[in-house]
Parts: structure tokens; sequence; C-alpha cells
């Protein structure tokens, strides 16, 4: 399990060369006009992970195999989405459908890009897209009220729980507020997100900057992270343009690449974190001489769980799982320098996996 992210933003803010840029691919056309992306496009990378490769090195495994993360390019928005504007009934059932969104703004200026708005201001775009998805989701919300009320008369217990959770997010939408402010109970999300509310999504905010901001952004970026800050959301600064002079280079140079424009890693790889963060995600390993691969699994989740990542069968018949911490795993040279030094534990129904963690577990068919 990696995780699916849905780039939006408004036309020409960049996201289709980021799309490009960070799935390595020419699937999406970026062209200096709206709507220059016909169908949403899916790409996949592998996460980068360096602890993956020292896993692998120790181990003495043939294959390294990353988790992987889904990017969805999805059209430009523009002003009256909502209302079926431009592309956007379309576009709209797409964001639906993803973990997360990442909010692609436009914080550099170049007068050969034209802006849909004839201007560069990142809040006025972000509260531009923003309102588009509140109006959908009041416009859904408002549509079930009825049909739930309904079923909640009778002996429809769901229904009156959902019924409950639009009730309390009508108002904040009507205000012009996000669904993802909506006060519940952890047990309430399960069914909060069958409600398919696309401003209840977990937002990153990608700020798109030129060349020579790319590493500490500018005041356009700094407003857009006080914002997320204020919101509870995450905020990265990219360069597109970089990341797509970067995505054509052998590996070897790329490297020398980044130092020369004063970057210490590729932009993709603050997104990933990013992402991980916004969404509670943390990887654990499983390796071996045929192979060292990575899992992603929800912060909290339980040895069982974890198990059930590669296949149900290990959830279902679950007995231990042997535990190694990565740091004792590569200091101690392995598995079994791990278990001669007592840190190999085993690891029962409620152990709570830990990022980073190495693990073997055992199962009863």
């Amino acid at each position: 399990m990696g995780f699916k992210c849905g780039i939006v933003g408004l036309p020409n803010v960049g996201k289709s060369t980021l799309f490009n840029a960070l799935t390595q691919t020419a699937a999406a056309q970026a062209a200096n006009y709206p709507f220059c992306t016909i169908e949403p496009n899916v790409g996949e990378v592998a996460v980068p992970d360096p602890r993956l490769d020292d896993l692998a090195r120790i181990a003495g495994s043939k294959e390294i195999v990353p988790t992987r993360l889904t990017f969805v390019d999805i059209a430009g928005l523009v002003r009256g989405a909502s209302k079926g504007e431009g592309l956007g009934n379309q576009f709209l059932a797409t964001i639906r459908e993803v973990d997360a969104v990442a909010h692609v703004v436009r914080c550099f200026t170049d007068g050969d890009v034209t802006h849909v708005e004839g201007k560069v201001d990142p809040i006025a775009d972000i509260e531009t897209i923003e309102t588009e998805l509140m109006l959908a989701d009041l416009e859904s919300l408002e549509k079930r009220v009825l049909a739930l009320e309904k079923r909640a008369k009778g002996a429809d217990k769901e229904a009156k729980e959902a019924l409950d959770l639009v009730q309390r997010a009508l108002p904040l939408l009507r205000d012009g507020k996000p669904a993802r402010l909506v006060a519940r109970k952890p047990e309430e999300e399960r069914l909060f997100s069958q409600l398919g509310l696309m401003t209840a999504k977990p937002v990153l905010y990608v700020c798109n900057v030129d060349e020579g901001a790319a590493d500490a952004g500018n005041a356009h970026s700094a407003a857009v992270f006080a914002r997320a800050a204020q919101e509870g959301a995450r905020a990265v600064v990219v360069s597109a343009k970089i990341e797509s002079e970067i995505a054509v280079l052998p590996p070897a140079e790329q490297a020398d690449y980044l130092e020369a424009v004063g970057l210490t890693e590729p932009g993709l790889n603050r997104v990933i974190r990013a992402g991980y963060d916004l969404l509670g995600l943390i990887t654990y390993f499983t390796a071996g001489p045929k192979e060292a691969r990575a899992w992603t699994i929800t912060q909290g989740t339980r040895a069982p769980g974890a198990a059930g990542v590669i296949h149900t069968d290990f959830e279902k018949g679950f007995i231990r799982a042997e535990t190694i911490a990565y740091a004792d795993y590569t200091a101690l040279n392995g598995e079994a320098g791990a278990r001669e030094a007592g840190r190999l534990r085993l690891e029962g129904k409620e152990y709570v996996v830990q990022d980073g963690d190495v693990l073997h577990f055992r199962f009863a068919n």
C-alpha cells in the first residue's frame, strides 16, 4: 500500500510539468493553454528510501522492491467548475477517489506563461479551487439530506449517524469552510469518508517556484506555508522546471545537477515525505536473500494488520512477528547478528509496528 495523490490546481500552474517530472513520463501533455490535460493521467513512482538499499546489501537480496506512490494528474479547474465550467464535473469526480490532494500553486512570475486569472496570487488561487470544491460538496450533501432523513426515521442506525455527520458538515460548507474541519470521533471516520467529500481530503500545497527559489522558497511560497499552518495542512517548495530537467538525466548525473543548483535532493522526496506525514503513513521492511521490500502502513497499525498488507492469509493466521529495528539490523549486520545480540524480538497481536521495523511474520495456514 502506497497512497494515491490527486494533483489539482488552476490551469498553467505547472501541474502537468510536475506530473511528468515526478513520474518521469510524457503521459501528460504540458502546454501553455488551459485544459491541455484531457483525461486524468495516472503514474506510479517508486518511493525513494536509502534504508532499503542498506537492508538489501546486508541481506544479500537479489531484488529490491520499493513501495509505490500513485499520482493522478487532474485537469486544471477554473472558476465555476462546480457548475460544470471548463471540464469541471468530469474531474471533480476523480478527486473523490484519491487519498490526498496535492494542490499545485503558482509561486513564480513568467511573462511567457499566462495565468488564467491574469495575475500571480497563490492565496487567491487556493481560494478559487477551495471554493469550487466546497460548492460541489455542498450540492452533493444537500441532495442527500431528504433520503437520509427518511431512512433515519426508521431503524437505520447508519443512516442516523450519516445524517448527523452531514448536518455537522453543511453549516461549515455554507460558511465557506472545508469539510475537513468537521469535529468527529475516530470511530466516525469510516462513515465520514464514505460521504466522499472533496474538501475532507488532506491537502498538501506544492509551491511551484522558479529555479532560484527551489531551496528556500520566496514570498509567495511563504504565504502558502502560513496558510497551510493555519489549516493543519502541509506545504512543500518545488521547482517543476528543475524537476523536469532532473527527470531526463541518467541517475549518475542527477546528484551533480542537484549540487549545481544548490539542492541536496529532488523535490519528489519532499513531496513524498510531506504526503506520508500528512496521511500518517510509515514504512516497514522485509529482507532476505530473494528480496528486500518496503511496505507502507498507517501509523498505529498492529502487527496482524501489517502482515495483512502482504497477504490476507498472513493476517488471518497471524502467530507472531519476529521484529528487528532498522538501526539494530544495520548496526549488527543483519538478522543473525541481531538475534545473537538479543535485539530480535518476538511480538504478538497487540504490537504496534514502528517505522523502519524489519519484520518476519509467522502464521498458521
